[in-house]
């Protein structure tokens, strides 16, 4: 299948910044109708979308969900965020709105550094010639 060709990275560095905007606040064109981490902002491979076009197993998003939640409907919504494994779904039933976006936020910035270095240190296998550390 076919997968987000975007990366993963700045996807996660644009929604960080989203969510720090108030990305999750209540819509003033649409104040009745809730937002859902994840699904409605540009992340989502299915953003703007009236439906959803595309299988959520193309998202970067997935990689991070637990095996047996990516068949869910929302899957993102069952990352694991915080050390005692909270996700969106446990958080969203809580209704502490702060919480799941202070969740979120360090998920993400979390997960930006792991990356980052990753790639940091695969480049410099690549310059040393294969020698891995």
């Amino acid at each position: 299948m076919a997968k987000d060709e975007r990366d993963v990275v700045e996807l996660l560095k644009t929604e960080l910044d989203f969510i720090e905007k108030g990305g999750y606040g209540r819509s003033v064109r649409t104040p009745w109708k809730e937002t859902s981490p994840f699904r409605d902002s540009l992340t989502c491979v299915n953003y703007a979308l009236p439906e959803k076009a595309h299988p959520c197993s193309e998202c970067h998003l997935i990689d991070f969900v637990p095996a047996e939640k990516r068949d869910e409907l929302v899957p993102c919504h069952f990352i694991p965020l915080t050390e005692t494994g909270e996700t969106v779904e446990d958080l969203d039933v809580e209704g502490n709105q702060t919480k799941m976006e202070e969740a979120l936020k360090q998920w993400m910035r979390r997960k930006i550094e792991e990356i980052e270095a990753q790639r940091r240190h695969a480049t410099t296998i690549i310059r040393e010639g294969g020698r891995g550390s």
